[in-house]
């Protein structure tokens, strides 16, 4: 059946039913509904090269330049999920006089991913990336870790970057 609110006059027309009244009104609100928006890209510091330190370290991303949902925490550097859905995740790791370079990638509290780079001189750049898609429950956090005994670098050019974002809900 084809419905019609209004009439060329704007007068009401007649519907078949209450229900079917509450219907159309349930699915108008649910198509024009927002959808949640989670994006985010950080840099790491300006402080050159952090580490080698005797224990692992989680990596606070402190320079936020997008985060729209506040999902990423600069506080912490964790991302949390805010709801059920599939996310895109990169980061990318920079070394440079700073020996071997390497980071894990933890979901809560579980290491998914350990890069790393032995780089046996210390005079050349180089950079560990890698991406990620998840399927996260809401809670579920993201966020990276720098290993002991290992280094990685950043300054003003922002090299060393975690970022991601919300493909679509489930």
């Amino acid at each position: 059946n084809f419905f019609c609110f209004f009439s060329p006059s704007h007068r009401l027309v007649s519907l078949e039913s209450r229900t079917e009244l509450s219907l159309m009104i349930q699915m108008f609100f649910y198509l024009s509904s927002e959808k949640p928006k989670v994006a985010f890209y950080t840099a790491l510091t300006d402080a050159e090269t952090l580490g080698p330190y005797n224990t692992d370290i989680t990596l606070k991303y402190s320079k936020v330049f997008t985060n729209i949902g506040n999902a990423y925490n600069p506080s912490t550097g964790f991302f949390t999920a805010p709801v059920k859905g599939v996310y895109y995740l990169q980061f990318t790791v920079f070394g440079f006089k700073a020996g071997h370079i390497g980071v894990l990638v933890y979901k809560n509290n579980q290491r998914i991913i350990y890069n790393r780079e032995e780089n046996n001189n210390d005079r050349v750049p180089e950079y560990i990336s890698n991406s990620l898609v998840l399927e996260l429950t809401a809670g579920d956090e993201i966020y990276l870790v720098l290993p002991s005994g290992w280094t990685i670098s950043d300054d003003s050019g922002n090299h060393s970057t975690f970022s991601g974002s919300l493909l679509f809900t489930l």
